[in-house]
């Protein structure tokens, strides 16, 4: 007996990504579920419907939160978290494939990613060996974390696939700026709730950053889009902390 899957997601203005992503799923789920963000401007809700999908409309309070509403209302056998910029590639759908057919005895699964950018998967800079759990058996997993980086607490034995999800986090530069402030308030108020301060050591952060990614992790051999994917990356560390300091600033620590 086949066993059922679930692709979980969560959306916010996606209309642009959506429509591959759920492409990349045609005849591997059984279901698709996804929760919009109530202050979502575009047409995700309606893209999402179109494939079929069950959507839900929730007003954003955290990352883990939003999640966990996709996987209360998922009924497969198993799930698979996916975001709209990723894509399930050919050789990881067969290696899913396999775990419905024969309900194997670990209940979730490390994915190796392939991360693109400008056009270049990038293979160094500390990204060529990315994995993350997204594929669970439903029931014996749950979502935690908070307002920016989210995960799952996994009851039982967790196995490693070789096929990859492809993932284009930023299509380019003014994209990747787009979201940067966001994303880095996000860390800065994550840091100053967890009680972490601002130190001169973080004064040098940005070079040390671009100096590891490009020098110690090879990110360099990944050429002009590694190099660009390094120096954005060194500049959103520094942010974050920046924004920090002005945190303690406003608040006399």
């Amino acid at each position: 007996m086949t066993l059922s899957l679930s692709a979980i997601l969560i959306a916010k203005n996606e209309e642009r990504d959506l429509p591959g992503c759920l492409d990349s799923l045609k005849g591997l789920t059984t279901e698709i579920v996804i929760v919009v963000s109530s202050d979502t401007t575009d047409k995700s809700m309606e893209i999402a419907k179109r494939y079929g999908a069950k959507t839900i409309l929730r007003e954003f309070d955290d990352y883990a939160r939003q999640r966990q509403a996709s996987l209360d209302v998922a009924e497969g056998d198993w799930c698979l978290w996916i975001d709209p910029d990723e894509r399930v590639t050919p050789s990881l759908a067969h290696e899913i494939r396999s775990v419905l057919i024969t309900n194997p005895p670990f209940v979730a699964v490390n994915i190796p990613f392939s991360v693109f950018f400008l056009g270049h998967e990038l293979r160094w800079g500390g990204l060529g060996r990315e994995k993350h759990i997204r594929l669970f058996k439903r029931g014996r997993a749950r979502f935690t974390g908070g307002s920016l980086h989210e995960s799952l607490l996994i009851d039982g034995p967790i196995s490693t696939f070789s096929g990859k999800m492809a993932h284009t986090p930023y299509r380019d530069v003014p994209d990747y700026m787009s979201k940067l402030e966001r994303y880095t308030d996000l860390a800065a108020q994550k840091r100053f709730a967890a009680g972490k301060r601002f130190t001169p050591f973080h004064r040098f952060i940005y070079p040390w950053e671009l100096f590891s990614r490009l020098i110690l992790k090879l990110g360099i051999l990944d050429g002009l889009p590694g190099i660009t994917w390094a120096r954005l990356s060194a500049y959103h560390s520094w942010l974050k902390y920046d924004k920090l300091a002005r945190m303690q600033k406003e608040n006399c620590l």
